[in-house]
């Protein structure tokens, strides 16, 4: 989470109180960074949290964001009626538990496990689900290296630089050194030719993204894991892959099942996936699977009996809502496969229909059209200089529209593009709605250029991973 800053020189400030709360809220008001001194009315703190939640944007103009943001009443009942269930606690609840592994079970079968002999579990969220895949990585590694008489005290992670911040993450807290390969036009993704030049004796890992959330493009696993195999061929390194499938793991197998990206490869020994993005379920749940039960060292895994029964646990947490798990697992049941692809590829179609639209403005390029992730990423064209990226997301907040825009990784930060992450319940109408507004914002932009005059454009600005 975003680190706050401690408001000391606050600490006296109060809240803004509606006058028809007087009578209902304790007297002196209430203090807006220490406790209340005294209880107040149920009904009067539920109606001042909710004026202030009045001031968040509104979730079907919001293109940034990859997760969920709308559930059924029938999912939001039973995430109410579960959220009081400890999913680490399996003696007291069993059968959230079990829904749990049924759920590992459907991804592994989703995942095209060749054997069903996989072992999996569920997560805060696709980024916990990525170190945990990680630390799997490393602690293999180091048994390799040990059982070989060799020093083990420098692990190296090869990725792309498209990578999921919690890549860049994993290495910095559990000191695995990270070698970057530089995402290359005009695939925008990794080169998997090139691996040997980054990798050696000492990788523990490499890291192949399935939609990256820069650009929402796949990285070609299917070549990355033959090129492994000719290294190891080659030089006796058995190198594993993990999918980072956070975005493309609940969108490929659904409307692409021909791409070989999954458990059909040896090579992939473990895929995460987040469950409250493309899953179609709220924050925060993720899933990782590993394809064989030997790629999860047992070192990592605690058996842990404070809570009744004796239960094995792997996870950066303990205890943990289990509403996430039941929710993810209703819309398993509720959606089924042909409801999934139906989604998905409505969401596809959508994307297809904005690409169009904005490929046809003559100053704009597209670099991800939808075709793969239901993503779209748009760039001013290289050499006009009538107005950047940042100038048309600044006018499209007037319309209410929240893109984010940044400048892409080392060799293409000359780059920088605009995302639309289009999500269920984005209609073509309200896509319509958005391509009527990028129109009408370039068209002033234009103008505004033709104008002589000086003009200031806003600083490039950090990636938004999603």
């Amino acid at each position: 989470m975003p680190l706050r800053k401690v408001e000391a020189d606050r600490w006296q400030e109060a809240l803004d109180i509606n006058p028809l709360y007087n009578g209902l809220v304790p007297e002196g008001g209430i203090p807006r960074f220490k406790f209340p001194q005294n209880p107040m009315n149920p009904d009067a703190a539920q109606a001042l949290i909710r004026d202030e939640l009045v001031l968040d944007g509104n979730a079907r103009l919001n293109l940034a964001t990859f997760c969920t943001t709308w559930m059924e009443p029938q999912a939001r009942e039973l995430i109410a009626e579960t959220l009081d269930r400890n999913l680490v606690d399996h003696d007291q609840y069993p059968q959230t538990a079990d829904m749990e592994a049924r759920c590992v079970n459907m991804l592994d079968h989703l995942w095209s496990d060749p054997d069903g002999k996989s072992v999996g579990c569920s997560t805060g969220g696709s980024s916990e689900a990525a170190m945990l895949g990680g630390l799997s990585m490393k602690f293999r590694w180091r048994e390799r290296r040990r059982a070989q008489g060799l020093p083990a005290d420098r692990p190296n992670l090869v990725m792309g630089t498209a990578v999921h911040t919690c890549w860049p993450k994993f290495c910095q807290y559990w000191d695995v050194e990270l070698r970057y390969m530089p995402i290359q036009e005009p695939a925008f993704t990794l080169d998997p030719s090139r691996l040997g030049e980054f990798v050696d004796e000492n990788t523990i890992g490499v890291i192949g993204v399935l939609g990256s959330t820069q650009v929402g493009r796949y990285d070609d696993i299917a070549a990355m894991s033959a090129e492994l195999d000719r290294i190891q061929s080659e030089h006796g390194w058995d190198i594993p892959l993990h999918v980072d499938a956070a975005v493309g793991g609940f969108i490929t197998p659904f409307v692409d099942p021909d791409r070989v990206w999954d458990f059909r490869l040896p090579r992939v020994q473990s895929i995460n996936t987040s469950g409250h993005k493309f899953g179609l379920v709220f924050p925060g749940v993720g899933w990782i699977v590993w394809q064989e039960p030997s790629a999860l060292p047992q070192d990592l895994v605690l058996e842990c009996d404070l809570l009744g029964g004796s239960t094995d646990t792997f996870t950066l947490n303990f205890s943990r809502s289990g509403a996430p798990v039941v929710a993810q697992y209703y819309q398993f049941l509720r959606l089924g496969f042909e409801g999934y692809r139906a989604i998905q590829q409505t969401s596809i179609d959508v994307a297809h229909f904005l690409g169009r639209g904005i490929g046809e403005i003559d100053c704009l390029d597209v670099i991800s059209d939808g075709s793969e992730l239901p993503v779209l990423a748009i760039s001013v064209r290289q050499g006009y200089d009538g107005f950047t990226i940042f100038d048309l997301a600044d006018r499209l907040k007037m319309h209410g529209w929240q893109a984010p825009v940044y400048n892409l990784p080392p060799a293409l930060e000359h780059i920088a593009v605009m995302r639309f992450v289009i999500r269920q319940g984005f209609s073509q109408d309200i896509a319509a709605k958005l391509l009527d507004a990028v129109r009408t914002e370039v068209t002033y932009l234009q103008e505004r250029a033709a104008i002589p005059g000086p003009r200031t454009s806003p600083q490039a600005k950090a990636p938004v991973a999603g």
